[in-house]
């Protein structure tokens, strides 16, 4: 029996391009994250690489999706409707040859089989037509049209520009380190304790089964950062997956990371076992639960959006839409009303999204001045931050594409150190 499990009857192969329908269904029509969709939808593989293949086809296309439908509209009489099973056929065969160099027979073949009882000959039909035509991808694909617009008028041309960019390009990996001392990949260093290397197997890379270092962005890394070393209390909120809490419990900190999810704790967990370091793991509801006593500093990592992580996950630039933007930024601002009761006279609270919205940081930031007296902000100074990023000028942090571009980039995260009254 082959290893996808191919039907019979079917091109070998054809298995991880329908678990790659189905990623892709699931996102575009469910509105579910990619990574999460993916147990259920590549269950009927056997084997990694097929399961690898699946995910690659379907965030392939997502990062491609405006410049793909681009294509199948042009060969095509009558407009196929978004969700038609031809439209994400004819999408994933394109992707293939045009994207990942599959040959253009073997990316009709294996695609055919997904519109059994369907209108094969149009998929066929227009996809040869395409091949004939000699079509092709822009280097630099389009962003969805609202995604556009919303970063445009926040941000300008030139960091839509930039995104279009970034998000063709392969992310580098980022590596927090425990302490300067430990074995680690070579690479390039934009901060302390910080490594920038080309990509790789993970758990093969020097130094892994050591437990000195954790992946994690290099923006990410600015929230600790901005707490710095300390030997106090620190509560980490909405903790999972665990690199700030690394980062802190390495910075000297008594840390208590709390998120309310069983199985994002449980990765915690392996976090702390991994890496040597302790930490207490709560998993409670930052809505329901408060600490025993307040904490010399509080780090939220809000629920947000999760726009600045597109270059990795660009299924967020087809769920994050406005009505997920309102509700994520109503529970930010619930979560910090809460949070700054649990903060020390003289104490540290960090706020940060993983967003691109101004409504989950400046405005968010904004708000919460206005409603408390006893906070200010507190600016982030340049030698706290990583090379090549600077503060804005109102003294909070605010990344987006198209910074440390000669580097490999950066995701978009926000950014407020605000420091409370007393002490």
């Amino acid at each position: 029996m082959a290893r996808d499990m191919t039907r019979a009857g079917e091109p070998l192969g054809t298995a991880p391009r329908r678990a790659a329908l189905r990623l892709l269904d699931a996102v575009l029509r469910r509105g579910e994250a990619l990574d999460a969709a993916i147990p259920l939808a590549t269950r009927a593989l056997h084997g990694g690489p097929d399961r690898g293949l699946a995910l690659a086809i379907a965030a392939e296309t997502l990062r491609r999706l405006p410049d793909l439908d681009a294509l199948i509209d042009s060969a095509t009489r009558q407009r196929l409707p978004d969700d038609a099973k031809a439209r994400f056929a004819l999408r994933i065969a394109l992707v293939q040859a045009l994207a990942l160099g599959t040959p253009p027979h073997a990316a009709i073949a294996t695609v055919l089989p997904l519109v059994d009882g369907g209108p094969r000959k149009l998929v066929h039909g227009v996809f040869g037509t395409l091949m004939r035509q000699g079509a092709t991808l822009p280097e630099r694909p389009m962003l969805p049209a609202h995604v556009a617009g919303r970063w445009r008028g926040a941000w300008g041309k030139a960091t839509v520009d930039a995104a279009r960019h970034a998000i063709a390009l392969p992310p580098p990996l980022d590596l927090s380190l425990r302490d300067a001392a430990v074995v680690h990949p070579d690479g390039v260093s934009l901060a302390a304790d910080h490594v920038r290397v080309a990509g790789g197997d993970v758990p093969t890379l020097p130094g892994y089964d050591d437990g000195g270092w954790w992946v994690q962005d290099v923006a990410a890394t600015i929230p600790a950062r901005l707490i710095g070393r300390g030997t106090g209390k620190a509560l980490d909120l909405c903790a999972a997956p665990g690199g700030k809490t690394l980062q802190l419990a390495a910075a000297g900190w008594a840390v208590e990371a709390v998120d309310v999810s069983q199985t994002r704790a449980e990765r915690l967990a392996q976090n702390r076992a991994r890496t040597g370091l302790a930490f207490e793991v709560t998993i409670a509801d930052v809505l329901d639960w408060a600490p025993a006593v307040p904490a010399e500093a509080v780090l939220i990592d809000a629920p947000c959006s999760a726009t600045g992580i597109f270059r990795r996950h660009p299924d967020v630039l087809y769920r994050a839409h406005d009505g997920v933007i309102a509700e994520t930024a109503a529970l930010q601002a619930h979560i910090l009303e809460r949070a700054a009761e649990w903060v020390s006279p003289g104490g540290v609270l960090v706020y940060a999204t993983c967003s691109l919205e101004p409504e989950e940081g400046e405005a968010q930031l904004d708000r919460f001045l206005e409603a408390r007296g006893d906070y200010v902000l507190e600016p982030a100074r340049g030698d706290e931050l990583p090379v090549g990023i600077t503060p804005h000028e109102r003294g909070y942090v605010r990344t987006l594409p198209g910074m440390l571009a000669d580097q490999g980039g950066c995701d978009g995260f926000f950014v407020a150190r605000l420091r409370r009254a007393g002490g």
